[in-house]
């Protein structure tokens, strides 16, 4: 399997409204390696995905990423207690998802801590009430909340309950 699929710069090319010529005469790149490289006929040199990358307004880093080939990435659950909740976990580079069950009364008043994410909570069955510094939210099945993991919170089962938790990456803050 080829690492690379360069059939993106044909995707990208037909956004721009571009043909092969036109993009060609912006990059400084001949038609002919614009032709095989939307066919990964050919591989990329630096240079050339340099005046290409150039050519849509974004970086040589950017374009080789779009052209990475998608491998998937398969990951067994762990499974692990905080205070009263069960969880299973999954944990990715960007994101890390955990599926837990409380029954009613269960409380989790120190999660964690967490990295510099956002925190998403999903109530899939039952009530549950989350409190905030200075907010606190029930919420029912089908109702999520949002928030920045860094702030102090609490998850209160009012009922067995069932929830499933994001902890989303945040981009480059500084």
């Amino acid at each position: 399997m080829e690492l690379f699929d360069f059939s993106i710069l044909r995707d990208l090319r037909k956004k721009a409204h571009l043909s092969i010529a036109e993009l060609s005469a912006g990059s400084g790149v001949s038609q002919s390696v614009i032709s095989k490289l939307e066919r990964n006929q050919t591989r990329a040199e630096l240079d050339t995905l340099y005046r290409l990358a150039r050519a849509f307004g974004v970086t040589a880093a950017e374009l080789l990423n779009l052209a990475e080939a998608r491998l998937s990435h398969p990951l067994r659950a762990t499974e692990h207690r905080s205070e009263d909740f069960r969880f299973e976990e999954i944990n990715y580079k960007n994101i890390r998802c955990l599926h837990g069950r409380a029954a009613a009364g269960s409380r989790v008043s120190r999660p964690k801590i967490h990295r510099d994410d956002y925190e998403l909570c999903w109530v899939l069955a039952g009530v549950l009430t989350i409190t905030l510094p200075s907010e606190t939210y029930r919420l029912e099945a089908g109702q999520s909340l949002q928030f920045d993991a860094l702030l102090e919170h609490t998850y209160l089962a009012e009922t067995d309950c069932e929830i499933l938790i994001l902890h989303i990456r945040k981009e480059k803050r500084f």
